[in-house]
């Protein structure tokens, strides 16, 4: 450390110019650390005889040279006069150099002499501003690398062996280093290979620091590669691979000396010959390109050297002084993790390379598919990380290789099916989610590869094979099963996290195809735009989709198959042979016996299918055997010769075309390729006993290429190839992922060349919708399976984070199915939808349950986040409250509608009304409970409340606990939010969650009628009520929904329940709130108040009470909403009801004071009938006091203002008015007519106050736009009708029931007077005023002549001719009542009065019409007015 510290030192002082004492001290501190090693080194060599004696005297006796420079170098060390980095770096290495060099030296004085280098190395003084420094460099290197000891113990080689790597180490790290060529880097590589080579007999330290060493050199020097331009590599395509490899050909053996009898080298290492020779010119072209200063040409060559190591791994096995570790799972690990370390510091600069890339994209990954299937876990392992590091850098470079690495390693190693190890299966399956946690790897899979037609559904097969690995099937949940469930979680996690806040992604919209197009030739016109192509690969998938449908379809029936691409567009109309030859190529599942049929037939067009199905293959610069087993590898040949001639043929020709390299022509390639298949079946056949020879296959093959000879050579290579790997003319059903073979290898390199763009996933949801869809069903299952099985806490928790994580993909993503489905899987988990008779406490359970009620809590988590696209999920969300509603668990009132009522007033409950019931309740007493209490945090209270003495029914700390946790878990849920946060609610989700709630309620209707049912149903309709409150708003969408449900309840109700009651009392409640808000919507919601009117009588009268009190409250918080007829008549009715029922009547009375007082403030033409009739109801009841009819009979009256009001208001109305008036006249004319039939109640007070008022609301007639005929109207219809109705019941009924009945008519005929002389005027001008006069009379007259109880009345003898004396004298003062004599005879009229009032009192015409009076009458009658002749006129007719 104080050499570090002294280096700082120095380097401060020569680059900050500092005074030059200080500087004078640095120097001399370096000289002396120098001076020190030249004096450890000298020390060393004084310890053998060799170098220890003294030399003085003769020759002899001079010193050795090696000690001789070392001495000379510390003489001058000190007289160094300038700067050590104008000081020639040589001068003071050389010494120490030559030590190494030498051969006469041992290894504690090599070893030494290393040290010596290795510290002047770490002292810094060597960089690119030193003098000569590269000459220094160069003599390190080739010092070190050819250094020569003589091993005299084996303990002293191997720390001769670690200074020489750490040397080299220093060399490669130094600042300097980037002056080394090519070639000297490529043989510090090699010198430390063959250390790591020899240390495999060495003990364990150097073993492990040789592999240390390895690996810090390879990352120093590919870390440099990141810094290295691209143009500088334009000539490497000079460097051809047998040359890459002039690290390991032009450098002979370690040179180390053992002191043996024999002296063999200890490095005779078979690696030394692993290339083959070059020629002449191109390792004159390497050694130009390694004598650069080193970049990317000994990269390429050490990456090579590499991956050359995995191919020759077969070729070298371990000796008996070998490792314990058996060296073909050595050798590749080591050079496995050496490539794994290149590509991590490397990174994304290797794509820079063109040769370098090649060397990843073709030989590292044909070793990485082989060593992929290895029985080793470690190596498979290695291989995994090095793929996720090529993932990670070069994943764009790389897309057919990773399909190939998933399908035919990850998938066949993860499945058991295929014989795979447990090891190997769970490191495949590590390895997978390792991939599954890079938030776009299953996306870009999916994109680049599910998406693309010629590709298999990577991320499909995938997906899958995670959901199935999850699943414990007849077994304990294991290791395996949790990391399967971690890569879906992690799949799902990563979809979730590309969401932003949780907003709704918009969607694509539907892919299909209106005309067609020629799906093999899609393409993207920029794979970097998002917004090019997202459509795209969704197309594509499209495409793929429908051809795997239409292989379906031709497996069945291969015309079918062909109708329907054509119905899909992806055939033309008339099948062309080019489109159904790339249906064959492209779609995957094709039985591949019908492909084969189809393409052997002899039909022309199945040959140009066949011709153009041979031409989507490229044979270029391929072997005949391979291109053969491609084209075979996709049908099966058929078994008819001229099919098989066809076949070939055909194959024959595109092979000929695209490689007529040796091959005279396409007869040739057709003769060898029937000569190959009959190979095949001769060498593979077990029914072949006498096996075709090498030697019988190139004779048989002699003269067919146009008359000659092929190159032996050449025949020799084909049979070898088809002795080793058969041609499998027949496909393999069993094997659903096919094995990499050397010849698909082949084909997916040069398909790689070609292939489309790799896509690059961002950190939007482009394609997670259409993944998710996929995948969303096996991932909900295999999560709750595992959550099922699951005992341990993380465990549960990881569950949950994937069911949010679902939860949050389907709504965004408006999945509604799948969150529905989501929602169904965790119920079950709650425990709360088992049947209760399997537990005796199951709040107490529940609260024991952490899975129970971690899944409960996350129901409702999801229910009150993504509601708004739950919709069948609601049953079972409520089918869960209501159990927690039975137990008693609920936190207080979860039914509110979040909206102040205007009154105090809570209808209470009257008959029927039942407890509610709860299974908590229950537990609670059987441990002595006190009493019941409602509310959640009450019921906790009961048990902190039970008697300490009570030691049978003492709950034990458990069970409070577990209690405790059962409250806490609901009150987390939040619940009630459900409902209050409702109008938050999208209208298709809030439409399900009232349906769910209707089903339930009427599925608890069904079934049995307990009276804990009928609590669950009333829970129901709070909370159904509850929502519709709470989006007003909306009505419209909800009312059908809950008028049906109501009506229900109403129509099946036959006997007094709490359900009943609350159905009624909540419709009331409805209209009550939302009138004031939907007048648009008043006549429908005062509508269904008909429904009570539909009640049971029995149920009716239970309830009426309450009923009314809601009609009240409802009509003085609405009265002005209610504009309808229909409303009003509605209303009327409930309250008309309501007038002869006990509890009932005052309340409905208050309701019609408060729309009749106050001068009929709230009556309206619409409604004045109908409130006439219910104060007629009210006046008519004998139920409670009679002074209530009184005031009912006073609001009658107090009606006329408001007619007054409406008269006025009518003026005003232009062309309108006189209809109106006319509506006023009938109002009026009702109102007379009411009070008409109140006016012969058996109550006298009442009849009584029937007429006093009758007369007062004629009396008041200001502004009532009443014509004449009014008049006779209410003459004939009502005062007539009136008093002979009276007078009929005088006669008829007891004088018990109508007392003082003689008063009643008194009153009655006084009234009849009194109108008649009032309305005389009016009267007179009637054309039948003479009926209305002779009425009046014969009423009199009967009344006078009436007797009841066997008597006549003395009053109305009395009275009835005073009245009728003063209604003559008016009648003759306004010359009503004159005699009129025509010329036809008398007046009928004055002859008909007279004969009537004769009959009454017959000395009235005396006293009236004295006979001087009736002469002067008779003289004068000729000139009697108009009216009078014309009205005596009409009454004599």
């Amino acid at each position: 450390m104080g050499g570090v510290r002294l280096l700082s030192g120095i380097k401060d002082i020569e680059e900050e110019q500092l005074d030059n004492g200080v500087a004078t001290s640095s120097k001399v501190a370096l000289a002396c650390t120098i001076n020190s090693e030249i004096g450890a080194v000298l020390a060393v060599m004084r310890r053998n005889v060799r170098w220890g004696g003294r030399y003085v005297g003769s020759e002899e006796h001079l010193e050795h040279s090696l000690i001789q420079s070392l001495k000379t170098l510390r003489r001058q060390i000190f007289s160094l006069e300038r700067k050590w980095r104008a000081v020639d770096p040589t001068v003071y290495l050389k010494p120490f150099l030559d030590v190494i060099q030498s051969d006469e030296t041992g290894a504690p004085i090599t070893g030494v002499a290393l040290s010596s280098v290795y510290k002047i190395l770490t002292l810094e003084i060597l960089d690119l501003n030193t003098m000569n420094v590269d000459k220094a460099m160069y003599l390190i290197v080739d010092a070190v690398t050819s250094c020569r000891f003589e091993v005299t113990d084996p303990a002293s080689e191997e720390v001769v062996l670690m200074k020489i790597l750490q040397v080299l180490l220093a060399c490669m790290k130094c600042k300097a280093s980037v002056l080394l060529n090519n070639q000297h880097v490529c043989t510090i590589v090699n010198t430390c290979f063959r250390v790591v080579h020899q240390a495999g007999t060495k003990g364990e330290l150097l073993q492990r620091f040789s592999h240390h060493t390895m690996h810090e050199l390879v990352k120093c020097i590919f870390s440099r590669l990141p810094y290295v331009e691209s143009s500088s590599v334009t000539n490497i395509e000079d460097l051809h691979l047998s040359q890459e490899v002039v690290l390991i050909d032009n450098i002979g053996p370690f040179p180390v000396k053992q002191a043996t009898e024999n002296g063999d080298s200890l490095f005779d290492s078979p690696v030394a010959s692993i290339a083959d020779k070059s020629s002449v010119a191109e390792q004159t072209k390497g050694v130009q390109l390694m004598s650069e200063p080193y970049g990317v040409p000994c990269m390429v060559e050490i990456f090579h050297f590499l991956c050359s190591l995995l191919n020759i791994t077969e070729q070298i096995s371990a000796g008996s002084n070998a490792n314990p570790i058996a060296f073909d799972e050595d050798v590749p690990l080591f050079a496995l993790r050496l490539i794994n370390s290149a590509i991590e510091v490397g990174g994304s600069s290797i794509k820079k390379h063109p040769k370098l890339l090649s060397l990843v994209q073709v030989e590292l990954f044909s070793n990485l598919m082989q060593f992929g299937v290895s029985m080793s876990p470690l190596i498979v392992s290695m291989v995994c990380s090095i793929v996720l590091n090529l993932y990670h850098h070069l994943r764009t470079e790389l897309k057919l290789q990773f399909e190939a690495f998933f399908s035919c390693v990850i998938l066949r190693l993860a499945k058991s099916k295929y014989g795979a190890l447990f090891q190997q299966q769970e490191v495949a399956l590590e390895a997978l989610v390792d991939f599954c946690r890079q938030d776009t790897f299953m996306p870009e899979m999916y994109a680049n590869l599910d998406c693309d037609i010629t590709c298999n559904n990577v991320f499909e097969e995938l997906a899958n094979l995670l959901s199935k690995s999850a699943f414990p099937v007849n077994c304990p949940l294991s290791s395996m099963h949790i990391l399967a469930l971690d890569g879906l979680i992690a799949v799902v996690q990563g979809m979730a996290n590309r969401i932003i806040d949780s907003s709704p992604v918009p969607e694509h919209p539907p892919v299909e195809f209106s005309e067609y197009r020629s799906f093999w030739t899609g393409k993207c016109e920029n794979y970097s735009d998002p917004n090019c192509w997202v459509g795209f690969v969704r197309e594509q998938k499209y495409i793929k989709r429908r051809l795997m449908i239409s292989a379906d379809h031709f497996n069945r029936d291969p015309k079918k198959g062909l109708e329907f691409l054509q119905g899909t567009h992806l055939l033309p109309e008339k099948l062309d042979p080019q489109s159904v030859a790339c249906f064959f190529r492209y779609t995957s599942g094709l039985d591949k016996n019908l492909v084969g049929d189809f393409l052997g037939n002899h039909d022309e067009f199945c040959i140009q299918v066949l011709h153009e199905f041979a031409g989507t293959f490229d044979f270029h610069d391929m072997n005949l055997d391979t291109a053969l087993r491609l084209f075979l590898e996709t049908f099966r040949l058929p078994g008819e010769s001229q099919k098989i001639q066809r076949v070939l043929e055909a194959f024959s020709e595109k092979y000929y075309e695209h490689s007529p390299h040796i091959l005279a022509n396409k007869d040739a390639a057709l003769l060898l390729s029937y000569s190959l298949i009959m190979l095949n079946t001769d060498q593979h056949n077990v029914q072949v006993k006498k096996k075709m020879t090498e030697e019988d296959f190139i004779r048989n093959n002699r003269l067919i290429n146009d008359g000659k000879d092929l190159p032996r050579e050449y025949l020799s290579e084909l049979y070898q190839s088809i002795c080793r790997d058969e041609i499998k003319t027949t496909p393999d059903s069993s094997a659903v992922i096919p094995e990499m073979t050397p010849s698909r290898w082949i084909d997916l390199i040069r398909k790689s060349k070609t292939t489309s763009p790799y896509i690059v996933y961002d950190s939007k949801p482009l394609v997670d919708r259409d993944m998710f869809a996929i995948m969303s069903g096996p991932t909900i299952a295999a999560i709750s399976v595992v959550f099922d099985h699951a005992e341990q806490e993380h465990i549960f928790q990881s569950c949950i984070d994937g069911f949010m994580a679902v939860a949050k993909i389907s709504a965004c993503h408006r999945l509604d199915d799948v969150l529905d489905d989501l929602v169904v899987s965790l119920c079950k988990f709650t425990t709360l939808l088992s049947a209760s008779s399997l537990v005796d406490e199951p709040v107490i359970a529940f609260g024991e349950d952490s899975k129970a009620r971690l899944a409960t809590e996350t129901v409702f988590i999801i229910a009150n986040r993504y509601g708004d696209y739950i919709h069948t999920g609601w049953r079972n969300i409520l089918d869960c409250i209501l159990r927690l509603h039975k137990l008693g668990l609920l936190p207080g009132p979860v039914a509110t509608d979040g909206v102040a009522d205007d009154s105090d007033y809570v209808p209470e409950p009257t008959q029927g009304k039942l407890p509610p019931t709860s299974q908590f309740s229950s537990q609670l007493s059987t441990m002595a409970t006190p009493r019941r209490t409602s509310g959640l945090m009450g019921r906790f209270s009961q048990l902190l409340s039970l008697d300490p003495e009570d030691t049978r029914s003492q709950p034990t700390e458990q069970q409070l606990a577990a209690h405790q946790r059962a409250l806490q878990t609901i009150q987390k849920c939040r619940i009630d939010t459900i409902f209050t946060e409702s109008k938050f609610l999208q209208a298709e989700s809030l439409l399900q969650l009232a349906k769910a709630l209707t089903w339930v309620a009427g599925r608890l209707q069904k079934g049995s009628s307990s009276l804990e049912d009928e609590d669950t149903a009333v829970f129901c309709l709070e909370l159904l009520i509850a929502v519709t409150l709470n989006n007003r708003d909306r009505i419209t969408l909800l009312w059908q929904i809950v008028y049906d449900h109501i009506a229900a309840i109403v129509q099946s109700t036959m006997v007094p329940c709490n359900l009943v009651e609350k159905a009624v009392l909540d419709l009331l409640r409805i209209c009550q709130r939302l009138l004031p808000y939907k007048e648009n919507l008043a006549d429908e919601l005062l509508r269904s108040l008909q429904l009570i009117l539909k009640l049971d009588a029995r149920v009716a009268d239970s309830y009426c009470e309450n009923i009314t009190k809601e009609v009240t409250r409802l009509v003085k918080a609405n009265a002005p909403h209610i504009k309808s007829q229909m409303g009003w008549r509605t209303i009327t009715s409930l309250l008309s009801i309501t007038a002869r029922h006990p509890e009932a009547s005052e309340v409905g009375f208050e309701a019609l004071v408060f729309v009749m007082s106050d001068g009929g403030a709230h009556l309206s033409p619409v409604n004045y009938a109908l409130f006439l009739d219910a104060a007629r109801q009210f006046v008519e009841s004998r139920v409670g006091l009679t002074d209530r009819s009184l005031k009912a009979l006073d609001l009658m009256a107090e009606s006329v203002g408001a007619l007054g009001r409406w008269a006025e208001e009518a003026k005003r109305a232009g062309d309108a008015a006189e209809s109106i008036s006319d509506g006023i006249r009938d109002m009026w004319m009702r109102l007379i007519q009411g009070l008409r039939r109140v006016s012969v109640d058996p109550r006298e007070e009442v009849r009584n106050q029937g007429l006093t008022v009758l007369q007062r609301c004629l009396a008041g007639l200001e502004g009532i736009p009443l014509i004449p005929a009014s008049w006779a109207q209410l003459f004939d219809q009502v005062l007539f009708i009136l008093l002979d109705d009276l007078l009929e019941t005088a006669q008829n009924q007891l004088p018990k029931d109508y007392r003082n009945m003689e008063g009643t008519l008194v009153l009655a005929v006084k009234l009849l007077s009194k109108v008649f002389l009032q309305q005389l005027g009016e009267l007179s001008q009637l054309s039948d005023f003479g009926n209305v006069w002779l009425g009046v009379l014969s009423r009199m007259e009967r009344l006078m002549k009436a007797k009841w109880r066997g008597k006549k009345s003395e009053k109305l003898r009395e009275l009835i001719p005073e009245l009728l004396k003063n209604t003559l004298l008016v009648m003759k003062a306004k010359e009503v009542l004159v005699r009129r004599v025509g010329p036809t005879g008398g007046d009928s009229l004055w002859e008909q009065t007279w004969q009537l009032v004769n009959s009454i009192s017959p000395s009235l015409e005396g006293e009236i019409f004295p006979e001087p009076e009736l002469m002067q009458e008779g003289a004068v009658s000729e000139s009697s007015t108009p009216v009078q002749a014309e009205g005596s006129s009409q009454a004599a007719g």
